[in-house]
């Protein structure tokens, strides 16, 4: 007899949460981009805590307040933003491997520090793949819907391996600033030589207007060589676009994948899961 079928049951979603994994790829030609999990790297370590196959789906919650109830007994993790944890009441211990028997609820406060926080579950949360990913792009509205109290996501089966670790040692993600490595162009040519000065020695502040699709930054504005505005081009994830009120917008991981405005540089890649750890009142710098 088959056993019924694993679910967590959205009980609170906090400010915002979705259904995250690496993302769909190769479908830019056709208007469609990546998406993902905003911090890849603590999306990628709550699946390895879990022993789970790269690329499984997770929900990934900003600013915290997610609560979900466990369906049958699943093997949990949280990464990310650092966040006090309850299971029935009780605490528990971020970036450790936990057991929800059925009917538990395991709820996430606010986090102390960072932005985004991922709760992995052991065999993934299974909802249907669009486009090859069980990714939520906000800015396109493609994949899942965002839960809301109610919603019932379902549970892959577990892999057949074990985690080999039930803790990993806590890196704090987040905090007051943050360096964020870039690359200067494709268009720093539309701006002076003064505005990539600014650019380099200058602090900008994360605005509350951030967002999954980019971070708006407020700071001193950086000024234009030429005048006109370019035909749309291709934008990637870290692109620094200055629209004509000369603060830069830090494309993050739901951007379109056209803009018409210049982009000046662009964050690393390596750098990325800072940029989205980088919460409202956050000082950012850029170096080369």
């Amino acid at each position: 007899m088959r056993s019924p079928r694993r679910a967590l049951e959205v009980v609170a979603t906090g400010p915002m949460t979705t259904v995250q994994d690496e993302g769909r790829f190769g479908h830019a030609g056709l208007g469609v981009g990546r998406s993902g999990a905003a911090d890849l790297r603590s999306y990628a370590l709550v699946n390895r805590l879990l022993a789970n196959p790269r690329g499984t789906a997770a929900l990934e919650t900003t600013l915290g307040g997610l609560r979900v109830r466990a369906h049958g007994p699943v093997t949990v993790a949280v990464t990310g933003a650092e966040v006090p944890l309850r299971i029935d009441g009780r605490g528990a211990a971020t970036h450790t491997v936990l057991h929800l028997s059925d009917g538990a609820e395991l709820t996430m406060g606010a986090p102390t520090r960072g932005l985004r926080s991922y709760l992995g579950v052991r065999g993934g949360v299974d909802v249907p793949p669009v486009l090859g990913s069980r990714s939520t792009d906000v800015l396109a509205g493609l994949g899942p819907d965002l839960p809301v109290p109610g919603t019932s996501l379902p549970v892959g089966p577990a892999p057949d391996g074990f985690p080999r670790v039930d803790h990993v040692p806590i890196t704090p993600v987040g905090g007051p600033r943050t360096t964020l490595r870039i690359v200067l162009g494709p268009r720093e040519d539309w701006f002076t030589d003064r505005a990539v000065d600014t650019l380099l020695s200058s602090e900008y502040e994360v605005t509350p207007r951030s967002d999954r699709v980019g971070a708006r930054l407020t700071g001193p504005v950086l000024e234009r060589s030429r005048g006109g505005e370019l035909p749309s081009e291709g934008m990637i994830a870290g692109s620094l676009q200055v629209p004509p009120g000369g603060e830069p917008v830090l494309f993050l991981a739901d951007h379109p994948v056209t803009g018409g405005y210049p982009v000046v540089a662009v964050v690393r890649a390596a750098d990325l899961p800072k940029a989205a750890q980088a919460g409202p009142g956050t000082r950012v710098r850029f170096v080369l």
